[in-house]
């Protein structure tokens, strides 16, 4: 009797619900696309509304389908991230039972091939329990930086040595977060509390945000594997450190946004991922401008300042004279318009471009660019890595810290501006400082040795090129046939 027909694998994907977080699982799954897959692209029904209002429409391809389920959270803002810590404390219980059923009622389809792995986000740990109740293989892919997974990973730990959570608020700004941590493996001599991920700024022991990381981690390890956007060069030690004592392989497969570059030409690779509607004009004005001249300044799709810190960043860069280009969204500044000042624009008339947002991938492969103001969220560091421009960090608030505390110590290819006390002369001087001294030439020499390795990584041979390829083939493919086979019966 002839074996039935092999189907192809089909790969659930499902991001955390926040622009850094779709992107590169996005790239993963047109990757995975790219490869053979069946891909369904789980996001939350707000958010697939916010997409569809960005770019209009989502193409329909043969094998790579959306689906959504619901957040448990009441409408919003439809322009404006979700608060974060309802959206976890909501996620957290309100989407397990509707997952489940989305991936029976994939199983259940005629015309799909079952479910043979699903690809969950870190901050979606709840599908670690789905996996498990459905039988199906799953690997969790933490979007973030190795360091910062170490971060998360040695939360509980903080609160086990008393160091978490803080005596009460004066200890924010009274020198105890400057406490040295010298006692976790692969990073001696480099972290501070105030260089941890920002949720454990906390008095309240059951704090939604401390508690929910401490169980994403938990949880994780229960998973078939553990997907990281970083490469083998960049963060050795806390890779290190990960892998004895993570209990399956871990795969490190950044930069993600290059890997995706090897993608030849199909229907998937043009799907967008921006919850925001990108101004294409941004690089038309870059092309005026001198290779490494124009300062690019952009905080992130999700983190906000206060009026006062936008208004001292503005003349800050007004003040150091060089071009720039600033992307300001609409809900940047907390509880205010992101408004700057009237005479900043007459100031700065002609030398400087602010938009809403843009391709940052594109604006820092420009030869313009010779700086990034950055909040230093982990895809705009691997992607200005990947470039070769330094940075100057403004962190915000998550694993930005830690990744800011790399950037400036290990990595040396950036320097940090004080976010608590943010200060136009700071950020005059230390845009002069990277563009026009050798001590910022010194840090360009560096970022270039980096994007160098990042490059590298990704080309056949590369340690994350063959890293992608072992989940794919070990991992992934490993419960396929056996999934076929059952479907076909």
């Amino acid at each position: 009797m002839a074996s039935p027909p092999t189907q192809k694998p089909h790969a659930v994907c499902i991001p955390y619900p926040s622009q850094g977080h779709i992107s590169p699982v996005l790239k993963l799954a047109k990757y995975l696309h790219f490869r053979g897959f069946h891909i369904t692209f789980v996001n939350t029904e707000f958010n697939h509304q916010r997409l569809l209002k960005s770019i209009g429409s989502v193409k329909a391809i043969d094998d790579f389908q959306f689906e959504t389920i619901p957040d448990g959270l009441p409408p919003s803002d439809s322009d404006s991230t979700q608060d974060i810590p309802s959206l976890c404390a909501s996620v957290r219980v309100n989407c397990l039972d509707s997952f489940v059923d989305l991936i029976t009622r994939l199983n259940n389809s005629p015309d799909l091939p079952n479910v043979s792995c699903i690809i969950s986000d870190g901050a979606m740990s709840f599908t670690v329990k789905a996996a498990e109740q459905l039988n199906i293989p799953e690997v969790v892919f933490f979007t973030i930086s190795a360091c910062g997974f170490v971060g998360y990973a040695y939360y509980a730990e903080l609160v086990e040595r008393g160091l978490v959570p803080l005596k009460d608020e004066t200890d924010l700004t009274n020198g105890y977060l400057d406490t040295p941590v010298d006692w976790i493996p692969g990073m001696e001599g480099i972290m501070r509390l105030k260089d941890f991920p920002s949720f454990m700024r906390t008095t309240d022991p059951e704090a939604t945000m401390l508690t929910v990381n401490i169980e994403h981690v938990s949880l994780a390890s229960r998973a078939n594997g553990l997907i990281l956007n970083t490469f083998e060069d960049l963060e050795p030690n806390v890779l290190k450190t990960i892998r004895s004592t993570y209990p399956h392989e871990v795969f490190t497969i950044g930069p993600i946004h290059l890997l995706e570059h090897q993608i030849q030409e199909s229907e998937s690779k043009s799907i967008g991922s921006s919850l925001w509607k990108e101004d294409a004009s941004c690089l038309e004005w870059l092309n005026q401008w001198e290779p490494n001249s124009v300062v690019y300044v952009n905080y992130g799709s999700i983190a906000v300042m206060t009026a006062h810190q936008l208004t001292e960043l503005a003349w800050g860069l007004a003040n150091s004279k060089h071009p720039f280009l600033w992307i300001i969204r609409p809900d940047i500044v907390s509880g205010d318009s992101a408004k700057v000042p009237q005479e900043f624009l007459e100031e700065t008339k002609g030398r400087g471009m602010i938009a809403s947002w843009c391709q940052q991938e594109q604006v820092l492969a420009h030869s313009s660019i010779g700086v990034f103001l950055t909040h230093s969220g982990w895809n705009s560091t691997m992607e200005s890595i990947s470039e070769g421009i330094p940075m100057i960090c403004l962190p915000s608030h998550a694993e930005q810290q830690t990744n800011c505390r790399y950037v400036c110590t290990e990595w040396a290819n950036g320097s940090e501006i004080d976010a608590a006390d943010v200060k136009k002369d700071e950020v005059e001087r230390l845009v002069r400082e990277m563009l026009d001294e050798d001590k910022g030439k010194e840090m360009r020499k560096k970022a270039l040795d980096w994007k160098e390795k990042a490059q590298s990584s990704v080309k056949p041979g590369g340690s994350s090129y063959v890293n992608i390829e072992r989940l794919i083939n070990h991992v992934l493919l490993e419960n396929s046939n056996a999934v076929s086979e059952t479907k076909a019966n």
